[in-house]
């Protein structure tokens, strides 16, 4: 069997994905919802369906570093601080980098940085690998419900036909730490 073909449920979020649409798939400590980063169409359709403004910006989630760069402003940042978020990927921490100009304000939102992480996420490794750059992601959850953590709860909270990656997450309780890529400053506890 070869190894570098996507799963059949991989391919299927793909598909969706290029048709500027919203999946919802595990990540470290919960489900979380995702499209194109650079669909505005797209990203309109989840913050819709979160009932999020686009003020508050979004993350990004990719298979590796490389995934991010056109993103971020890498310059900005030293060798140790490069070290620094370097040391905690891949994994459940996300940081917040300064964001390329070029970066849509759909994504960055009121901030000149944006938030960006490389999972260690088997499933959303294949996913992002498949798709071939990152992912945005953010909790599968309608507004004032917990965040789902199982397939079972996507279905319930989004419906039956909602486009869900099938799989475990992670098995961590707490969603990922977010620190400032600059100052290490820790905006949210993991």
């Amino acid at each position: 069997m070869n190894k570098n073909l996507p799963s059949d449920s991989v391919s299927h979020a793909v598909a969706v994905l290029n048709k500027e649409e919203v999946i919802a798939y595990p990540t470290e400590a919960v489900f979380g919802v995702g499209c194109d980063p650079d669909s505005e169409a797209a990203v309109m359709k989840l913050l819709d369906l979160k009932q999020r403004p686009v003020e508050k910006g979004l993350i990004l989630i990719a298979a590796d570093y490389e995934q991010l760069k056109p993103y971020i402003d890498d310059a900005m940042l030293s060798p140790a601080q490069r070290e620094a978020v370097f040391s905690c990927w891949p994994g459940p921490v996300t940081f917040v980098f300064p964001a390329k100009a070029s970066t849509p304000r759909w994504l960055t939102g009121r901030f000149d940085s944006l938030a960006v992480r490389v999972t260690d996420h088997p499933l959303v490794v294949e996913l992002c690998r498949a798709y071939g750059k990152p992912l945005v992601s953010t909790s599968a959850n309608l507004t004032g419900q917990p965040p789902c953590r199982t397939t079972e709860e996507v279905r319930l909270q989004f419906g039956d036909r909602f486009p869900v990656v099938d799989g475990e997450t992670g098995g961590r309780l707490n969603p990922s730490e977010i620190r400032d890529a600059l100052t290490g400053e820790r905006f949210r506890q993991g």
